[in-house]
């Protein structure tokens, strides 16, 4: 049973190649970065654009690498939403074609759906029920996940996502884009507690999240410094990167575990590209460990948006038989893409 993936939801062009039974097999991933960095973030238009560019021979490169054909294809997944229109659709696109052309099914997944089951590439033993973290430039989410399909939102944040505020504040810092690395980097040479920011709604009783009031903090203190000086000198910089991943790693933590208290289960499973921050997984590993559970991640790698993600899936729903039914000429009556799509709105059938 082998699934081939397709992602090109915003600013990554990834595709993949799995098996059912035999895991990942290969994958490629095209980062639009350096594309999009003189703009200080994503240009719908250009990203559209680049995904037609690497599409196609990111795709004959999975094969090759894979020793596979078109022809050894069993289905294919693709990244339905939420996104941006026009880089759905180029994903969306080449997947029907293909599907068309070969006869096989097409199944559309949700983004989030993907970035949630993404740790089972690498533990394919993981029991469900567990609770996700999901944590990325667009989302800041606890999920309680006890099924393929089946995901019930436990905290969500009220505002930025953690990854959105990691951006913004390196932007105010002036460390470049994209902003989580950037701030990671320069927090290694920084000394949390010289500055004190708030950590929002640590203590609040739900699992509800808030970022947007840390990024104005980081503002308003970065404008007492100025006041001070001219410029940010190099270690104040440092220190504020520092104290800021303190702050959101703290929320993320606290809130993590709150959701294991609150569900009683015990498997923390962590996905997204702010789940690369390695920060965060040392305050994870810890928390997680003081309580007697176990926290997953994907290789980080994986972590941000990726073909592999949307292959395995796919895989799964197409084990489970959840998919698509091909048209009797091969073809299908149509198909659309879902730039904003709810994940509560998957249901089991």
């Amino acid at each position: 049973m082998r699934v081939l993936g397709i992602e090109t939801s915003c600013d990554e062009t990834g595709v993949a190649l799995v098996d059912g039974e035999r895991g990942l097999l290969s994958h490629a991933l095209h980062s639009q970065v350096d594309l999009h960095e003189a703009y200080g973030g994503v240009v719908p238009e250009l990203a559209s654009r680049d995904h037609v560019r690497r599409l196609l021979p990111l795709t004959r490169k999975v094969l090759a690498e894979a020793g596979c054909t078109l022809a050894d294809l069993d289905a294919i997944a693709v990244t339905e939403g939420p996104g941006l229109a026009g880089a759905l659709l180029v994903g969306t696109s080449v997947a029907h074609a293909l599907g068309y052309a070969l006869r096989i099914p097409v199944i559309p997944i949700h983004h989030l759906e993907g970035h949630l089951l993404s740790p089972l590439i690498s533990e394919p033993g993981l029991a469900f029920p567990f609770v996700a973290l999901l944590v990325s430039g667009g989302h800041s989410q606890l999920m309680r996940v006890a099924g393929v399909g089946d995901y019930e939102l436990l905290g969500d944040t009220l505002d930025d996502a953690a990854g959105e505020a990691f951006d913004k504040t390196a932007k105010l810092l002036g460390l470049g884009y994209p902003g989580g690395p950037a701030v990671a980097k320069a927090a290694l040479d920084g000394k949390a507690g010289r500055f004190r920011l708030p950590r929002p709604m640590i203590a609040s009783d739900d699992l509800e999240m808030s970022f947007s009031g840390l990024k104005t903090a980081v503002l308003t203190l970065i404008r007492a410094q100025l006041s001070l000086a001219s410029a940010l000198a190099p270690a104040t910089v440092a220190d504020i990167a520092a104290e800021f991943q303190e702050a959101v790693t703290d929320v993320l933590s606290a809130k993590s575990i709150g959701a294991l208290d609150r569900t009683g289960l015990d498997t923390l499973v962590v996905a997204g590209g702010v789940g690369a921050n390695l920060r965060l997984r040392e305050k994870l590993d810890a928390a997680v460990r003081r309580r007697g559970a176990r926290v997953v991640y994907p290789p980080v790698a994986l972590c941000t948006d990726n073909g592999a993600m949307i292959a395995w899936a796919g895989a799964l729903r197409l084990r489970e038989g959840r998919v698509p039914a091909v048209a009797s000429d091969g073809g299908a009556s149509g198909f659309g893409v879902r730039p904003r799509w709810p994940l509560d709105s998957l249901r089991r059938p």
